[in-house]
């Protein structure tokens, strides 16, 4: 005879009890593997409280932690890219568009705002990744050329947050006359002796560190923050020389003189608003 019989069905045990976690709870360090609650790793700033890896974010957190009350006014919404070429690669250019539309809700890689930093007004162009790798394409160009311009108009200072795969293969010469457009806006910006912060992000390369991301009246950069031109495959068998440790991470590229700091996220809106004190 059984010691124990179960009178009443539907009783769980604990190893037929299976709690459900919500998605989105925690956030996992793809460095040192630390999981911490993801609500823990936004108030950081994004960044991890064991190794301090920076994690790639976008224009909304940005925005959220450099304007002041994150409040902002977007600025020339509505352009999006065309088709100039009718490029075909695995799909069509218009349909790759889309994709990235319906993905990120932007239209294209790069969103621009006039707010305030500690009551210091300034108009931002901040780059997405996640919108076809924040490639560089034509209304890239436009939005940051426009961005700049309306800068001198509002005669405020103007920061860049980079963070691109370099010049969008889609649009070929369309994309690469960005480079020039966009460098040509920013000698007016100088003219009219206004300040121009750029800040290079994880990754940081080809045709827009070439252009504006270098440009900076101050260049800045988050810390091992991949920045170059041409990758490090590329690179090696060009000169034919293996590659020194650290090649292309911000550290490596201080260390050289292309940069003039290297600023914790946690202290990013401090440093600007410090800086924008300074000169403007």
């Amino acid at each position: 005879m059984p010691w124990f019989v179960r009178e009443n069905k539907g009783i769980v045990t604990p190893t037929e009890f299976k709690r459900e976690t919500p998605d989105g709870l925690w956030y996992q360090c793809p460095e040192c593997k630390t999981v911490i609650l993801t609500k823990a790793h936004r108030d950081n700033s994004y960044t991890c409280p064991s190794c301090n890896h920076h994690e790639q974010i976008g224009s909304a957190e940005y925005f959220d932690l450099l304007f002041d009350q994150n409040l902002f006014e977007e600025l020339f919404m509505n352009l999006q890219s065309g088709d100039p070429l009718e490029f075909v690669d695995t799909k069509k250019y218009p349909d790759r568009l889309k994709a990235s539309m319906a993905k990120t809700g932007m239209k294209d890689a790069v969103r621009v705002a006039a707010g305030n930093i500690e009551e210091k007004e300034v108009v931002i162009a901040c780059m997405d990744f996640k919108f076809i790798g924040g490639s560089m394409g034509s209304v890239v160009g436009e939005k940051i050329s426009r961005g700049i311009a309306e800068a001198r108009k509002r005669g405020v200072p103007f920061i860049m947050i980079s963070k691109s795969g370099g010049a969008r293969m889609m649009e070929a010469g369309f994309s690469l006359m960005q480079m020039a457009k966009t460098s040509a806006q920013l000698a007016l910006l100088s003219e009219a002796k206004l300040p121009y912060i750029s800040i290079l992000t994880d990754p940081t390369t080809g045709g827009v560190t070439a252009s504006f991301a270098m440009l900076g009246d101050f260049n800045i950069a988050e810390p091992k923050a991949l920045i170059g031109f041409a990758g490090p495959r590329v690179v090696r068998e060009t000169i034919g020389k293996d590659l020194p440790e650290g090649f292309q991470s911000a550290e490596f590229v201080l260390e050289h003189g292309f940069l003039d700091t290297i600023v914790d996220r946690k202290e990013l809106k401090q440093t600007v608003a410090d800086l924008l004190r300074m000169v403007a």
